[in-house]
């Protein structure tokens, strides 16, 4: 979500899907990861803006599947309809809140063994 920015908080809605793509170990500067390593649902509630000094994201409370199991996107890149075909996948996923299909949230559910989200 572009690090908390409060626009791509407030277009999601209660109920919508949310999956985190990780390309790193570590922001900015960790070692290559590109995997998917978080799934859940946003909840109730509104945004709220968090006090962290100097950074101040806005967030949104999220019900995440605790047993999901972090998935490498590489062997999905021909499955998903937001990759497939795609030689520059990397740049979609740099734009930080990208929407994806169903179909896309629900293969990601199921290779993060997260199958109770999958609808």
């Amino acid at each position: 979500t572009n690090h908390g920015v409060r626009s791509g908080i407030q277009r999601m809605s209660p109920g919508d899907g949310l999956v985190f793509y990780s390309p790193k170990t570590a922001y900015p500067d960790g070692d290559p990861l590109r995997e998917f390593t978080g799934i859940g649902v946003v909840a109730d509630g509104e945004p709220w803006q968090e006090d962290e000094g100097e950074f101040r994201p806005w967030r949104r409370r999220v019900h995440f599947e605790k047993a999901a199991v972090a998935t490498p996107i590489a062997p999905l890149l021909e499955v998903l309809e937001l990759t497939r075909g795609t030689s520059n996948w990397g740049l979609i996923m740099r734009r930080g809140q990208v929407e994806i299909s169903q179909h896309d949230f629900d293969v990601i559910a199921r290779e993060m063994e997260a199958g109770s989200l999958v609808r």
